[in-house]
């Protein structure tokens, strides 16, 4: 049986890579960002990526460049090594899922994205969805994972069976899509693994959410979450379609 999304992932607004903001000593996914948005009752979306000794780290790139005064990839240093090494905005290392799930501690609905490991995303996946499942085996709260790559949801099926779990998706023209063959590009906008992967919510970019895909899940009752939302009139306008909004850059509304 497929998992149901609960509830309160459509009643909670969904702070994206947690309630970032680096000029308050926040960056994104970063541990004052996680407990800034538990302290004001907000759902949670983080991203996760691998270290080198298998640990499921919470960042949202796979080089430390952008986020980091480090250069290179995630994956090649130790998850010990990852902590040490400063957010650049804040004086705090790199968390652990764990560290983040002992933060959250069911107070939150929390979503972690699965970023893909294959590269095109394809089938080679699996080490790093298996450390996300050791890692929610026993939690609590009200959490479920999510990933671009269906393959990676496949697996996270096969870790985690009971676990909700759903695709983040969009029409896939971007630019840093085109190394994908056309075909598949293709077979994911039209979101054709749903069913396959046993995904019980999307997570669909907000500005193509009338996409006959989207409407059609919807109207099967599939929960359809979006992203990332960066001002009240982008959520008033996502809102018309869309079950609950990922945000940013602001304060999203609070539940009526």
């Amino acid at each position: 049986m497929t998992p149901t999304l609960p509830g309160d992932f459509l009643r909670l607004p969904i702070a994206h890579r947690a309630l970032h903001d680096v000029r308050a000593g926040r960056p994104e996914n970063s541990r004052a960002a996680v407990r800034a948005a538990v302290a004001r009752r907000y759902a949670i979306e983080i991203d996760v990526q691998p270290s080198a000794d298998g640990v499921a780290m919470v960042f949202h790139d796979d080089r430390l460049d952008r986020l980091t005064q480090e250069t290179g990839p995630i994956r090649a240093r130790s998850a010990e090594a990852l902590g040490r090494i400063a957010l650049t905005g804040a004086s705090e290392g790199i968390p652990t899922l764990a560290e983040v799930l002992a933060l959250v501690a069911g107070k939150v609905p929390l979503l972690v994205e699965v970023k893909d490991q294959d590269g095109e995303l394809g089938p080679k996946v699996g080490a790093l969805e298996a450390a996300v499942a050791r890692d929610l085996a026993g939690y609590g709260g009200p959490v479920a994972v999510m990933s671009f790559n269906p393959h990676s949801v496949a697996a996270m099926a096969e870790a985690a069976p009971a676990l909700p779990r759903g695709l983040t998706t969009m029409n896939w023209e971007i630019e840093e899509a085109r190394a994908i063959p056309e075909d598949r590009r293709a077979e994911l906008a039209a979101i054709a693994d749903f069913d396959r992967v046993g995904a019980c919510f999307i997570s669909h970019h907000w500005r193509d959410l009338a996409a006959a895909p989207v409407v059609a899940l919807k109207a099967r009752g599939v929960p359809v979450l979006c992203w990332t939302i960066r001002s009240p009139a982008e959520e008033t306008q996502a809102r018309e379609r869309a079950d609950n909004i990922t945000f940013e850059g602001y304060l999203a509304r609070p539940p009526a």
